[in-house]
């Protein structure tokens, strides 16, 4: 029994099997440009992302010594809120992807908060207006894209977040469908009925037969084409990144708690049948569940985590890798009073002021490259410590578990530092490939590899916990300098 993982994230693509132990048999993963037309625009090649898609498949099953008919079922993961539109006879885009990153949409979201808008989108969605969402990218293409209204008018095009549109690629356009936690992430999708919201669609001018259909995360949506891999493998479960990660980490109980480091920072938690209310910058989602219904999840999104790292290697060039960066920032023995506010994307929650940029304070003439690097570590656990108080505040618990996973959480120190300014155990999990993870099991609890979350439970095992040690006298002095550099920041 195996299954295949298709984790289709901002930077990179990646497909993992996994066996009935959740051992990892075979992996490829296949990075792709990232492309900037403007400054705060954020957009992928479609013909990347189904390319790379295709390539780490075949590598992952070569690796493997596996081949398709070995494959008991898919489960696809993806980096979400990315848009696509494209023509629903040839499958061709009618423009690029454009990414969840992406700011060009950013003061007609400022239009629709002048407007009033803000409450009744909250209330159906769970969302604020923001560019982060996919409902305004949708009528960006069609405004501005060729002729893209008129055909989207005519029923000829379809939309789709990366999920869909790998699905019909992958089907050759026989499934067009997406799961609750992808559509949950739209600003289109009523959280509380479970479906496109028709007032919502008025709003934004989107037809509404542009829109796929919206199943369950653990389901079979149908057989990739046979000519594809030399025979059909069934698709059985579809989750965006964020909520696969909080499954794979089996946060499947009210009130459990993950945070993903990767090139944002997503920090989810599990309220199970109920639909908090944020009163603190965080939105309302739907989670993935094993069932036919979806669980209800409280989250808050920092657009700027590992990405910063990635900044000092190849924007500053004070790293040469990614993985240089705990070996510097231990050179020293604090920040030197130097803060990074990693807001180059602008800040998410709980600020959402898409028009706050990076910033750097503290600097004196004793400052050095390794002070800097270390700042930036702390800036993400910083940015992470505001989502968990608001967090805190909107459930009404104090996390004293902190679930970690994400390419960053390999950095011993950020994670230690991580435990030490929230003052909470921070758990890294022995299988760090939590999203790939959370999408195989989705997809192989559909298919009948595992029969139940116990069995899948008995695979967790922890790899390290991280334990406050700093006292509560420099945790309140650092958090004080952290307000302080933030404010800067939001002005």
């Amino acid at each position: 029994m195996y299954v295949l993982a298709i984790d289709q994230g901002t930077t990179s693509t990646r497909a993992i099997i996994f066996d009935k132990k959740a051992n990892i048999v075979g992996r490829a993963q296949q990075e792709f440009p990232q492309i900037y037309p403007r400054p705060g625009w954020v957009e992928h090649s479609p013909q990347d992302i189904i390319g790379s898609t295709m390539a780490v498949i075949g590598e992952a099953l070569a690796r493997a010594n596996l081949s398709a008919k070995d494959i008991s079922a898919i489960g696809i993961t993806n980096q979400r809120e990315t848009t696509l539109v494209w023509d629903k006879k040839t499958g061709k885009p009618v423009y690029n992807a454009i990414v969840w990153q992406c700011r060009r949409t950013a003061e007609y979201c400022h239009s629709l908060k002048r407007d009033g808008f803000s409450e009744k989108i909250y209330n159906k969605t769970g969302l604020v207006p923001d560019a982060y969402f996919s409902a305004t990218k949708i009528k960006w293409i069609l405004d501005n894209a060729d002729g893209a209204r008129e055909r989207a008018e005519r029923g000829e095009l379809a939309f789709g977040t990366v999920d869909t549109y790998l699905l019909w690629q992958l089907s050759k356009g026989k499934i067009f469908a997406t799961d609750y936690t992808n559509a949950s992430r739209t600003m289109l999708f009523n959280i509380h009925t479970l479906k496109w919201d028709a007032e919502l669609l008025r709003l934004f001018d989107i037809p509404a037969g542009m829109l796929p259909e919206v199943r369950p995360s653990s389901h079979l949506y149908g057989y990739t084409d046979a000519g594809l891999f030399a025979a059909p493998i069934p698709v059985c479960g579809v989750a965006g990144d964020q909520q696969a990660a909080l499954f794979g980490q089996l946060c499947t109980n009210t009130g459990d708690v993950k945070n993903t480091y990767g090139t944002g920072c997503f920090l989810l938690m599990n309220t199970g049948k109920r639909a908090v209310k944020s009163q603190n910058g965080l939105v309302t989602t739907l989670g993935a569940t094993a069932d036919e219904k979806p669980c209800y999840v409280l989250e808050g999104s920092v657009f700027v985590g590992g990405a910063i790292v990635q900044w000092l290697r190849d924007g500053l060039k004070l790293i040469s890798s990614s993985a240089d960066s705990e070996a510097q920032a231990l050179k020293v023995a604090d920040s030197g009073g130097v803060y990074v506010v990693p807001a180059l994307t602008g800040l998410g929650a709980p600020y959402w002021n898409s028009s706050a940029r990076g910033m750097i304070t503290g600097i004196t003439r004793g400052t050095s490259r390794e002070h800097i690097i270390r700042a930036s570590l702390e800036g993400i656990a910083y940015e992470v410590c505001d989502l968990v108080q608001a967090m805190q505040k909107d459930a009404g618990v104090k996390i004293m578990r902190l679930a970690v996973d994400g390419g960053a959480c390999a950095n011993n120190f950020l994670m230690q530092f991580q435990s030490d300014i929230l003052n909470c155990i921070a758990v890294r999990p022995k299988i760090s490939e939590t999203t790939a993870l959370g999408a195989a099991y989705l997809a192989g609890l559909n298919a009948g590899c595992w029969q139940n979350l116990e069995e899948i439970k008995s695979n967790f095992a922890v790899e390290r916990e991280f334990v406050p040690a700093m006292g509560e006298a420099e945790r309140i002095k650092l958090l004080n300098g952290w307000r302080e550099a933030v404010n800067r920041a939001n002005l």
